[in-house]
Formats: structure tokens, C-alpha cells, sequence
């Protein structure tokens, strides 16, 4: 999808009527959007599905400027220093790199940051109850999750030894990356399984990131969270297909396109639930007293189809908790 077609898509959508407060004030506000990826992947649609449900409406009582870098994160600094130059009234931000950027370039105008990871640790706010500077948001859990998400692969998948383990360097700060890693290799560890770390920084790696995997023996795969491997769910669920891995993702939206199973905050329901700061923010509230939300529910989702094409059999005890079986 061009940029152009995806901006026309998102003016149909956003078609409520106008505001009472852009009514009143005559004044149109306008937020930046900043995103890691394209056009074509991009994860903002919920957020401006928030918006619509809120009232705003694009061109008549609301604003947006898109600014997409295309996976290509150095680019991001610059994206954001445009957002700033055009004195948009709120930088809503999607996932650590670009909240980030956006910190970096402003510290006057609100920024939402939108389904990070961890953004103590990153730097983002000071802490989640209080943020205490010019960016808010919500984030998704990270490395806190990943001995859970884990522990329950290896209980519905108990015979694999041979993890491989796929990441994105750079995908969020330094510390929280760190702590994907230590997380993966401690709960790795403690189950007795051995681990094999296999980076890509781009989606043309993929194969050869397989590849490694199939020379290494490996028989099960865990995703670890990114903006991008999150993007290209679909290649990376063939993928894992393709060479018969067993595969445990963060999000239910490899499960849907046939992932064997994920564990997990609903993104999309983070991305909706975005709009509410910004329209907030634009009401009048500062980020630093908008604490940043922690989800308070975790999905649970197992495609038995794609099981029994790998062969294995899920317990009846382990379906029963699940949240979501796909037949």
C-alpha cells in the first residue's frame, strides 16, 4: 500500500462527526505519528479506530502527520525533528525506537508512546506512576513475560530440547534488549533445554536465520517481541512452517495466521486504547500526570490445526487454559 492510498484509507475511517471542543475553539488541533515501519505494515490503524471512537475526525476536527521510516530506524532522529518543526500538538509514537527519537527531539511537546516494552528502562518516563516529563503511553511487558510465555511452551510442547531463539538487535533500549536475552537464557537454563540466539536486523535475514536454526538441529522457536518481527508475522509463521518448528510468539496475531501458539497483552487493544492519552492531552492534561498503563489481561492462544500438521497432540488440561483455541 503506498503512502498516499493508506492516508485515504485512514480519512474514510475516521468519519464521526466533529468534536464539541474543535466546535468551540475554532482551532484544529494536530498530532505526528512516528513509526518504525511502512505504509504498508503499519500497526496504527486501532489507534486511529480510538480516535474515530472518540469523536475526532481526520481533516474536519483533527489533523495527522505520518512520518514512517521503513524499518530503517537511523532515519527516525530526522522523522522526528519534522514533527517538531511542523508544532504538532502530540507525537504519538509507535513502539521504544521511536519514542525514543521522539524524546530525543522534544522535551516540550507530549509524546504518547505506544505498546513498548519496557520504558523505565529505556528512559522514556521516570516511572510508571508517575512519568514525570513529556512522555506517557503503554507498554505491552517485556522481559518480564518471557519466562512465563516459556514455561508454558514447554508445557504444552514438553518433548523439544533444542530451542532456537530469534530476536531484532536494536528493536528497543540497550537494557531492555539485555533484558530479553538474560530472561530467555535463565528460563532456558532452569527448564534444561539448550538455546540458540539468532539475530535479524531485516526481514531479507530471515532465511538465513532459519537456515542457522536447521544446521543447529533445533526443534522448537520462540519469537521474541519487535516492532518488525511483529510486522512480517506472516513470513516468519511460514517460515517456521516450512522447517516444521513448533513456535511460541507474543501475539495472538501469528496464532490467527497460523502460528502454533501465543502468550501475551492483546496489541491491538494497546494501540486502540493510545487515543484515549492523546485525546486527554489534547483536552488539557499533561503526559506527566498520565501514568503509563500495564495491561491487566494476557491472551492465551493455541491453533490445533497447525499442531496436528506438526505432529504433536496438546494436552486436554493444557487447552483448558488456554483463552482462544483455533480448531
Amino acid at each position: 500500500m503506498r503512502r498516499r492510498e493508506f492516508i485515504a484509507v485512514v480519512a474514510g475511517a475516521l468519519s464521526r462527526p466533529v468534536a464539541a471542543d474543535a466546535q468551540q475553539t475554532g482551532k484544529m488541533p494536530r498530532i505526528g505519528i512516528l513509526n518504525n515501519g511502512s505504509a504498508a505494515s503499519t500497526t496504527n490503524y486501532p489507534f486511529l479506530q480510538g480516535l474515530r471512537e472518540l469523536g475526532y475526525t481526520e481533516g474536519q476536527n483533527l489533523a495527522i502527520e505520518f512520518r514512517f521510516a521503513d524499518w530503517q530506524l537511523d532515519r527516525l532522529p530526522a522523522l522526528a525533528a519534522e514533527l517538531v518543526a511542523l508544532k504538532v500538538d502530540v507525537i504519538v509514537a509507535g513502539a521504544t525506537p521511536a519514542a525514543r527519537a521522539a524524546k530525543q527531539a522534544t522535551g516540550t511537546i507530549p509524546i504518547v508512546a505506544v505498546s513498548v516494552g519496557d520504558p523505565v528502562g529505556d528512559e522514556l518516563v521516570a516511572s510508571l506512576g508517575s512519568p514525570g516529563g513529556n512522555v506517557t503511553g503503554n507498554t505491552f511487558l517485556g522481559p518480564e513475560l518471557v519466562a512465563k510465555r516459556l514455561q508454558l511452551f514447554r508445557d504444552a510442547v514438553p518433548d523439544f530440547s533444542r530451542l532456537a531463539a530469534i530476536w531484532h538487535p536494536g528493536a528497543y533500549g540497550e537494557r531492555t534488549m539485555q533484558g530479553f536475552l538474560k530472561e530467555t537464557e535463565a528460563t532456558a537454563r532452569k527448564l534444561g533445554i539448550e538455546l540458540q540466539l539468532v539475530q535479524a536486523l531485516y526481514a531479507a535475514e530471515f532465511e538465513n536465520a532459519f537456515s542457522a536454526m536447521t544446521r543447529w538441529n533445533a526443534d522448537a522457536l520462540i519469537v521474541l517481541p519487535s516492532p518488525m518481527l511483529f510486522a512480517e508475522h506472516r513470513r516468519i509463521v511460514e517460515l517456521a512452517a516450512k522447517n516444521q518448528l513448533p513456535a511460541m510468539y507474543q501475539a495472538r496475531e501469528f496464532v490467527d495466521a497460523g502460528g502454533l501458539m501465543s502468550y501475551g497483552a492483546n496489541l491491538a487493544d494497546l494501540n486502540r486504547r493510545a487515543a484515549t492519552y492523546v485525546d486527554k492531552i489534547l483536552k488539557g492534561t499533561k503526559p506527566a500526570d498520565l501514568p503509563v498503563e500495564q495491561p491487566t489481561k494476557f491472551e492465551l492462544l493455541v491453533n490445533l490445526k497447525t499442531a496436528r500438521e506438526l505432529g504433536l497432540t496438546i494436552s486436554r488440561e493444557f487447552l483448558l487454559i488456554a483463552d482462544e483455541v483455533i480448531e
